[in-house]
């Protein structure tokens, strides 16, 4: 009989795992559509198919689903974008080279809804620190590999070069948002085409053992 009780707490353990994915999915699918403000508790348990106690007790308010949301959401959005650039290989100008047809492809998608950062921050008050925090957050995470990839390429200012190309890629994601056309992604990347070769110009490029040897 003693077995029975973790066993019993496995299943309630799996059931609450469960539940939270639903419920992750079915906000992250409301909130991006629909925006936060306007999209209720109701309407996120009717599309995860649970209670509305479940919500209460894996996440405790509404605010602490948002944050969770805009946390799972920046991970996998970060993992796919990283990901889209370094599929292939290649050195770090072709793999930047990749940024705006991956974005494109994204922007062609039938959920896309724009950027859930931008989002959350556009449709909250200004002065609130919680969601723009959590946006910084993935920002620095999505700048510094640019700025990786800009000192590989050879830019003399590697900084700089990467926050060009995250207004290129922000400007774009905004755009796609607004004109439900994929194809700003190909004007975003016309424009980024041409940071490259004036960037690279300024400094030698790297070799691969000098940047082992850094």
């Amino acid at each position: 009989m003693g077995r029975s009780v973790p066993k019993k707490k496995a299943f309630v353990a799996a059931d609450e795992e469960s539940a939270r994915g639903r419920l992750l999915t079915a906000a992250t699918h409301l909130f991006c559509k629909n925006g936060i403000n306007a999209t209720g508790i109701d309407a996120i348990i009717d599309e995860a198919g649970t209670a509305k106690t479940t919500l209460y007790k894996l996440f405790g308010s509404k605010t602490n689903l948002v944050n969770a949301v805009l946390e799972s959401e920046g991970k996998a959005w970060r993992e796919w974008f990283i990901g889209a650039m370094e599929d292939g290989g290649g050195d770090a100008q072709a793999k930047l080279k990749r940024i705006f047809p991956a974005l494109k492809r994204w922007f062609a998608e039938e959920r896309f809804y724009g950027c859930p950062f931008i989002n959350a921050v556009a449709e909250h008050d200004k002065d609130a620190k919680a969601f723009r925090n959590i946006a910084l957050r993935h920002k620095k995470v999505v700048l510094a590999h640019l700025e990786k990839l800009a000192d590989e390429m050879g830019a003399a200012e590697p900084q700089m070069l990467a926050h060009q190309l995250a207004l290129l890629i922000d400007g774009a994601i905004v755009a796609a948002m607004v004109s439900r056309d994929p194809g700003v992604a190909d004007t975003a990347g016309l424009a980024a085409g041409n940071l490259y070769e004036p960037w690279k110009a300024k400094r030698p490029k790297r070799t691969s053992e000098q940047l082992v040897a850094v």
